[in-house]
């Protein structure tokens, strides 16, 4: 079930080295996806973060997930993974060719409504 400001993804910075030519990072078609509070640890009140480390595909897809850095609840990041899963990118570019890369996404899990 999921809840309204609930959990976010953004998509930060790439981790790599890619030489002398530049990389267009990938893009998250969505802003924010919303996926599911685990319903004991809403009624708790409990609230946490995630890091995900996500292979973003040559198309756009996620075909890998790594968590870099649990939030203390494996409910929280078992729900970051299977979100990060749906995760759609418009694919990183080198030299204008699309290319596959890693890129961090944290996921927060928190009551308050987004601003």
């Amino acid at each position: 079930m999921t809840r309204s400001g609930v959990a976010a993804i953004l998509a930060s910075l790439l981790m790599g080295c890619w030489g002398d030519q530049e990389i267009e990072s990938p893009s998250p078609l969505r802003a924010s996806v919303a996926i599911q509070y685990p319903l004991a640890l809403w009624d708790q009140g409990i609230e946490g973060t995630c890091l995900l480390k996500v292979r973003v595909t040559a198309m756009g897809a996620v075909d890998s997930i790594i968590v870099m850095e649990s939030s203390g609840h494996a409910a929280f990041d078992s729900a970051a993974i299977r979100g990060a899963r749906t995760l759609r990118f418009s694919p990183a570019r080198k030299g204008g060719k699309r290319i596959e890369v890693w890129a961090h996404v944290p996921v927060h899990f928190s009551k308050k409504p987004r601003p």
